[in-house]
């Protein structure tokens, strides 16, 4: 049997133990919220809401799979918005002048790449610099270099197969979605069944034992904030296609969201707690919160106003879950 950290312990099986698992309490969220929804909206209910409307908010839940890996290093990454951004801004501009899309999609993934491993390297070079701080500043530059190459212009005029990230379907599946399955499957593979996932979640509970311990603890942080890069500009990838075109203002706020969703999920902010359902079930609960909202006319700060509420009530909920568990570590 798993801990909450994902590091096997072998213990007996205990049915009142599974059942006041976080995930749990996720899940009779999700249901409430898709209750409060049927009776907002009498077309709630059906097929389509639960397949198509994914598609609509789960671009941004592409990041929150690596930034659950920094949470669990108890870090924090908040340029992924402007990650996404200089991403987009970058393939729509090379495809305008001419590259072929295909290379820009490349080239897309590698800025997204490279912006996250600039992280890492500041990070692991520079120890005494606050993540926050760095990842602060590469906010601020990403988004300025952003505007630096389109101003307060949109680049689009994609070719129409692009529009299948965003739009298309297979079987009547939206391709995000089976794509979201996978990334989950793969970043699930990798946090709980891997020496890497093992190591990102003793660093969480004490980095400076891992070091001493023969754990690359550097190598670790760079692989985590490049991986959180690259997932970024995959979601600036779903994001232009869906909108068919980009601007340097785009993705504003997607950090807050995404740290937001992958708290909720029952990743401790402290570090060394965590696991995949957890944050799955956040970003449809957050994503299926919103368009209910939407249904009923709520203006938008309503939505953040609730959605604020209800990741402080998590917060303070699994702290007390818990937190007497991660002290005993």
């Amino acid at each position: 049997m798993n801990d909450k950290t994902g590091i096997g312990i072998e213990r007996p099986f205990s049915w009142r133990e599974f059942f006041l698992q976080w995930e749990w309490m996720l899940v009779g969220v999700l249901l409430l919220v898709i209750l409060i929804n049927s009776l907002i909206s009498p077309y709630f209910l059906s097929f389509d809401t639960f397949i198509r409307t994914p598609a609509t908010f789960l671009d941004k839940g592409f990041i929150v799979f690596p930034m659950m890996f920094v949470l669990i290093l108890a870090k924090i990454d908040i340029s992924v918005g402007s990650t996404v951004a200089l991403s987009a801004v970058i393939t729509a501009t090379a495809y305008n002048a001419g590259v072929p899309m295909p290379v820009a999609i490349i080239l897309c993934l590698l800025v997204g790449a490279a912006g996250g491993a600039v992280n890492g390297l500041l990070l692991v070079k520079f120890k005494e610099l606050s993540f926050v701080i760095v990842t602060l500043s590469t906010m601020i530059i990403y988004r300025g270099i952003a505007y630096i190459i389109l101003g307060d212009q949109a680049a689009g005029g994609f070719p129409e197969w692009f529009e299948f990230l965003g739009w298309g379907e297979i079987v009547g599946i939206p391709f995000i979605v089976i794509a979201f399955v996978i990334v989950a499957v793969a970043f699930g593979l990798l946090l709980h069944k891997t020496t890497f996932g093992r190591a990102v979640f003793g660093m969480g509970h004490n980095a400076t034992a891992c070091r001493y311990s023969g754990v690359k603890t550097d190598r670790v942080i760079f692989i985590v904030f490049m991986l959180n890069g690259l997932m970024a500009a995959v979601t600036a990838l779903f994001l232009t296609s869906r909108m068919g075109s980009t601007r340097p203002n785009v993705a504003i706020g997607y950090e807050l969201e995404v740290i937001a969703m992958v708290a909720l999920g029952g990743v401790s902010t402290s570090g060394g707690i965590g696991r995949i359902g957890g944050p799955i079930l956040a970003i449809f609960i957050i994503g299926f919160l919103s368009y209910g909202m939407g249904l009923a006319n709520l203006q938008a700060p309503i939505v953040l106003v609730v959605i604020g509420l209800l990741l402080i009530l998590s917060v303070l909920t699994h702290k007390i879950r818990f937190g007497k568990k991660k002290t005993a570590m």
